[in-house]
């Protein structure tokens, strides 16, 4: 009964969260445009900020709704605990997803309006490149590894530096800049900006994450094995009551 009380305040967290989150991402791309025409330093800066940003607001919603923040950890979390004792139901789901969309749209427009451009211009970055995709995959697949690798080997603590870590470094090592969410992938096709995404390249980012996700789950099933029962005083990111949802997000 307490968890279903506490579900409006978890679905807000992961709106505004994923607003901030998206908010951070494209503001920062802005900023970074205006300031500098080297590519390198616009994706240096952008990247730091995102890898900051998101530390950060793991470390401030997770309390609350194990800051997901982003539709691939919700539905793997919810595949894992599918037949656990800490079931993460799927209407659940559903308004996390929704929330996730919803706070991934407003912080594209939020972070238009705050540089004075007009909001809900479609953006005109092309990204449909095999080699993108690939690189999309591959930043998907890793960070869904890193969060269940900290989350099976009871270090889920570490989430907000680990995962932050891994975003800020995989939107250098991967060829698709690791978008690796589909909430803000979406939420970013309404900025036509350094970080936005054409909507016409939409379809392909978003099966490359889900292949991707796919490709952790099986990886960290394969080096970790299956979730590990922990007693009731476990005191690691998320208390017990909420264990189904303690899997952290990414950008």
């Amino acid at each position: 009964m307490g968890i279903d009380k506490a579900l409006p305040r978890r679905a807000a967290a992961e709106l505004v969260g994923t607003a901030a989150l998206v908010t951070v991402i494209v503001g920062s791309g802005i900023q970074a445009g205006g300031l500098s025409q080297d590519a390198g330093v616009q994706l240096l800066a952008n990247a730091l900020a995102s890898a900051v940003g998101l530390g950060l607001l793991i470390l401030l919603f997770s309390p609350v709704s194990g800051a997901h923040l982003n539709p691939v950890i919700t539905l793997f979390a919810w595949w894992s605990q599918r037949r656990g004792q800490a079931r993460f139901r799927r209407r659940e789901v559903v308004l996390y997803l929704t929330a996730q969309l919803a706070g991934a749209v407003t912080g594209g427009l939020l972070a238009e309006a705050m540089f004075g451009r007009t909001p809900g211009v479609w953006s005109t970055q092309v990204r449909s490149a095999g080699h993108v995709l690939l690189g999309e995959t591959v930043a998907t697949a890793g960070l869904v590894l890193v969060v269940y690798g900290l989350d099976r080997t009871g270090r889920a603590q570490l989430a907000p530096v680990a995962v932050a870590s891994y975003i800020g470094a995989a939107i250098w090592f991967t060829s698709s800049g690791s978008f690796a969410n589909p909430a803000a992938t979406v939420g970013r096709a309404f900025t036509d900006s350094l970080t936005g995404i054409a909507p016409a390249s939409l379809p392909g980012f978003l099966t490359a994450q889900l292949l991707g996700g796919l490709l952790g789950v099986g990886l960290a099933a394969i080096l970790y094995g299956p979730p590990a029962t922990r007693p009731s005083s476990d005191n690691l990111l998320l208390s017990d009551r909420v264990r189904g949802r303690s899997l952290s997000r990414g950008a």
